[in-house]
């Protein structure tokens, strides 16, 4: 599943990454979005860039170029 793909409350289970940089992925393990971390999507800047996201409890913003590199798996609610 594409982030892209989401809409706002959709959540999803990180299943893996995209080839990277193996700093970027560094990265985005210390924001804890590590394997199995479950995401949801609480919000879109108007222009479709940045993608908010809350995960382990907390809320943070990426760009949708950067959220790509997530590979994931929808939630059903």
């Amino acid at each position: 599943m594409d982030i892209t793909a989401m809409k706002i409350g959709d959540r999803a289970e990180i299943t893996g990454y995209a080839e990277t940089e193996a700093g970027y992925r560094a990265k985005l393990l210390a924001l804890g979005l590590t394997r199995g971390a479950m995401i949801e999507l609480i919000g879109v800047a108007p222009m479709g860039d940045p993608l908010r996201l809350k995960v382990r409890g907390f809320e943070l913003s990426l760009r949708s170029s950067e959220a790509k590199i997530l590979k994931l798996e929808a939630v059903t609610k």
